[in-house]
């Protein structure tokens, strides 16, 4: 009679445990896109892909949101944590300023910047990744592809001309360099305000420059702007390298079958923000 009852009690323990494990409330991660927002097939994008990773994997409840103007990022934020978000994300550096004041309000959320430096804050974590090593790696690819076509000259395009985009931009340089010291290299920013990020049409003016001054291939680390940058690499039928997310696809010309994607620099913000 003890026995069966200590059996009892045990399977009552059990599903009171199992329970409470089948109806935790699920993680709730809100994440706020930098310029060019979803669909920019590449930094943002990049984001959204490890977003919905930890979705599938772990089951978290997600929502996303857009900033328009520079001062919805601080709103978008504060109102993500006053909802009662356990973890939000800012999509770029230029989030710093508005995780800065939003942190501190609500010790209680996680926050964490992408591409960007938050210390002291023990409720904010920087994501900070190595770019100029990445983009060495595909500058040597870019010289060695111009050396082995009988070239001379390859291009950058970046999109904000900031720090952060310079070291992208230094770090190809080193690569090309490293492979073929006498290539040259043609350079131009689409802009010095965030919009430059988000300019095609800007970005495929610059990229057709690069092409009719002899660059064989082209390295773009310039968000939605990139778009207007394998349009040119298309018409002039001379090489992209992408950058952030796998944009090898975005040469393809579907008439000839010719790609003109050389190469992707996969900056793996996906991984983490999964």
């Amino acid at each position: 009679m003890k026995k069966n009852l200590l059996v009892v009690v045990l399977v009552i323990i059990l599903g009171l445990c199992l329970s409470s494990t089948v109806f935790a409330e699920a993680l709730k991660v809100g994440l706020v896109f930098d310029i060019g927002g979803k669909g920019d097939k590449s930094f943002n994008d990049s984001a959204y892909r490890g977003l919905e990773w930890a979705k599938e994997d772990f089951g978290i409840k997600r929502i996303t949101l857009e900033p328009g103007a520079a001062a919805d990022r601080e709103i978008n934020l504060r109102m993500l944590a006053s909802i009662g978000y356990d973890v939000v994300v800012g999509v770029g550096f230029l989030f710093t300023d508005a995780i800065i004041a939003v942190a501190d309000e609500f010790p209680d959320t996680k926050f964490v910047i992408i591409d960007g430096f938050i210390p002291d804050k023990p409720n904010v974590v920087s994501c900070l990744f190595p770019e100029p090593q990445a983009s060495f790696l595909v500058g040597m690819i870019a010289g060695m592809k111009a050396q082995e076509d009988g070239k001379d000259t390859v291009g950058f395009v970046g999109g904000m001309d900031i720090p952060l985009i310079r070291g992208f931009e230094a770090g190809y340089i080193a690569g090309v360099h490293y492979v073929y010291p006498e290539c040259k290299i043609l350079s131009g920013y689409a802009g010095d305000t965030p919009i430059a990020f988000a300019d095609p049409v800007k970005g495929k003016e610059l990229a057709l420059s690069q092409y009719d001054n002899g660059a064989w291939v082209i390295y773009h680390a310039s968000g939605l702007t990139g778009a207007g940058v394998f349009e040119a690499g298309k018409e002039r039928k001379r090489y992209i390298i992408g950058v952030d997310s796998n944009q090898n696809f975005m040469g393809f010309i579907e008439e000839t079958g010719e790609n003109f994607g050389l190469t992707s620099m996969l900056k793996q913000v996906d991984v983490a923000v999964y």
